[in-house]
């Protein structure tokens, strides 16, 4: 079983109650606009870490982490990005992809509207952590912890930080 701590759009923002998520988790997933790399840095130093950048990410994330990161875990086909869409309307860049090469688990950030949802027609779970950082429209800063065991996604929960302020 590997425990999950998965978030997004942290914008240059980390603090104690990020942290203290990451510590509990095996592994943590940042779905992109990552901002500062000492988000990333100080996440790497605590826990292994799987990333992609996004829309506001400069050179020097674009340089270290990938467009599209997919992997397999315990079983789990994995297709993280940071701008994919939402079931019946995905980004038209993966939308040809993601039937053809269907994951079992599809990530996205950039909306920073949490979201975990099924997509029935592509039979694969589609999430979304929304915002951990303060920076965009969002009122409350949220992440989602899971775990994967054995091809099956297990326990989600929501975590909601403190408000944005």
């Amino acid at each position: 079983m590997i425990k999950i701590l998965l978030l997004s759009d942290t914008h240059s923002f980390i603090d104690e109650q990020i942290l203290k998520f990451v510590k509990q988790a095996d592994e943590i997933w940042h779905a992109g606009d990552i901002g500062s790399l000492k988000v990333t840095d100080t996440i790497k130093k605590l826990k292994p870490l799987r990333a992609v950048y996004g829309n506001i990410d400069d050179k020097d994330a674009r340089a270290e982490f990938p467009l599209d990161n997919k992997f397999v875990v315990d079983g789990v086909s994995v297709w993280i990005t940071h701008i994919g869409g939402y079931p019946n309307r995905y980004d038209q860049r993966i939308k040809e992809e993601l039937k053809n090469n269907r994951p079992k688990l599809f990530i996205c950030g950039h909306s920073h509207i949490l979201k975990i949802q099924y997509d029935k027609k592509l039979n694969l779970l589609h999430l979304n952590p929304g915002a951990a950082g303060k920076h965009g429209f969002h009122k409350v800063r949220t992440m989602l912890r899971f775990e994967i065991d054995k091809g099956e996604i297990k326990n989600m929960e929501i975590i909601e930080l403190a408000n944005r302020s």
